[in-house]
């Protein structure tokens, strides 16, 4: 079993993509809150959403560039930075046009923030990457907890939702003097042998499983430290690319015999299953900005709680992603990610389920704790898989991982929000178990292409 050790580095990258969390999951319920605010209907209020994805696509096509130029650790304390910026601004304006703007600054250097620390996350640690990126995305969602918490105090203090920018800008600005006095910085670049065109050192297999027809399978593939900028077509090993046979075991398998999922030596190349991933990441990522921008919306017009609570029983979502986030850590350790998300996806239905048919207030809070177990390994799981089997070409995987998140974030919530404005928020939420049934039917698929390659006679 690998084992994940947490170093200073480590710790810092949790923080930060916490702090993208604390703003991520605190601005679902500001988006009701503006939608009263400007007078707006409820699909022109998540074209904040869209400001969103807009901003995801500008800051995956900006993050490979900037980290070639100035390294992956000044590249995500300028995502930072930039987030603060916009979360100012934000804050002190009010015209729809001004708001949509700033959001999309936001996320523009929030996805470079949230690409820095998955590459450096792999890259550091390797076969226990899908671990560690769960634990900080447990991070993200704990910060994330703070949020909508925040909101509702405010709210009901009749100070509304602005103090929170003030916050997120304020937790910034620690994490960062921190980082300085304790001197810990994230490595620029990857290991100085990749950098150099040397063959890239391979870890230890993770686990990523097949699903044949016959029932699940595992197969174990390589992931390799991540080359430095610019060193897309640094050499792998031929003969570290272990994959298990018909017992059980890990046998080698040359370069050549690799299945079409892996990385070819000297390709920079995404393979077939990383677009699967892609897919599928764009998918979950649907369903958890609509949770986030209209749940509060569900919970004042279906369970009768007040806008204030409403706004802060947002919250249960992400308590119950940084707790199954928390334990997935663990159990990403032990098990193989595709089947692992195949039960985390079913948790989710049954939360939604939970959920959508409560009239009580608390009743419908249990189901998004439920809810939120579930989703709690959507993403950490299929960004793990994306980034594994991309091997060298994993900056340039990362990259194009913030536009999967920018087509689900641009497109879902402003069709919900569209569906809303005619049928009412409850029935539009129908679309969500949509999505989840689209996302089984993705992972399905994605173990299949990850099934190793017969092995020679």
């Amino acid at each position: 079993m690998p084992r994940l050790t947490r170093d200073r580095i480590t710790w810092l990258t949790y923080a930060q993509l916490g702090l993208w969390g604390f703003f991520l999951y605190g601005f679902g319920p500001v988006v009701p809150l503006l939608r009263d605010e400007q007078g707006t209907s409820a699909a022109v209020a998540g074209l904040h959403s869209t400001g969103i994805a807009v901003g995801a696509l500008a800051g995956g096509a900006l993050f490979a560039p900037v980290a070639r130029r100035l390294g992956r650790g000044p590249a995500i304390w300028l995502g930072l930075g930039g987030v603060a910026a916009g979360v100012t601004a934000l804050g002190l304006l009010h015209p729809l046009p001004a708001t949509l703007a700033a959001v999309a600054v936001i996320a523009t250097f929030g996805m470079m923030v949230v690409s820095g620390v998955s590459v450096v996350l792999t890259a550091r640690h390797g076969p226990a990457a899908p671990a560690a990126l769960t634990e900080a995305n447990a991070a993200c969602a704990g910060m994330g907890i703070l949020a909508p918490l925040t909101i509702g105090a405010t709210v009901d203090a009749g100070l509304g939702w602005r103090p929170l920018m003030a916050v997120e800008v304020g937790l910034i600005t620690l994490v960062a003097l921190a980082a300085v006095t304790l001197r810990v910085r994230v490595p620029q670049r990857a290991p100085a042998a990749a950098a150099a065109g040397a063959p890239v050192p391979v870890a230890a297999s993770t686990r990523v499983p097949a699903v044949p027809a016959s029932g699940v399978a595992e197969a174990a593939v390589s992931d390799p430290a991540v080359p430095a900028f610019g060193a897309a077509d640094a050499a792998v090993p031929a003969s570290a690319a272990p994959v298990a046979g018909a017992s059980g075991r890990a046998v080698p398998v040359p370069g050549s015999e690799v299945p079409a999922s892996g990385v070819r030596s000297g390709s920079g190349r995404l393979p077939r299953a990383y677009w699967i991933a892609w897919v599928l990441m764009s998918v979950t990522g649907s369903i958890e900005v609509c949770l986030s921008l209209w749940t509060a919306d569900v919970l004042r017009t279906h369970a009768g709680l007040s806008a204030g609570g409403a706004s802060a029983a947002v919250a249960a979502i992400v308590c119950g992603m940084f707790a199954g986030r928390i334990a997935g850590g663990r159990a990403a350790l032990r098990w193989a990610p595709v089947p692992l998300l195949l039960g985390a996806l079913t948790v989710s239905l049954a939360g939604f389920a939970l959920f959508w048919s409560s009239t009580v207030g608390w009743l419908a809070v249990t189901g998004l704790v439920v809810l939120g177990l579930g989703n709690a390994l959507h993403y950490p799981l299929a960004i793990s898989i994306a980034l594994a089997v991309a091997g060298p070409a994993a900056d340039k995987a990362a990259g194009w991982s913030a536009y999967s998140m920018g087509v689900g974030f641009g497109i879902a919530p402003v069709a919900l929000g569209w569906v809303a404005d005619g049928v009412g928020p409850h029935p539009a939420f129908l679309l969500l178990p949509v999505f989840i049934a689209v996302a089984v039917l993705l992972t399905v698929r994605l173990g299949r292409a990850l099934r190793p390659a017969a092995l020679p006679a």
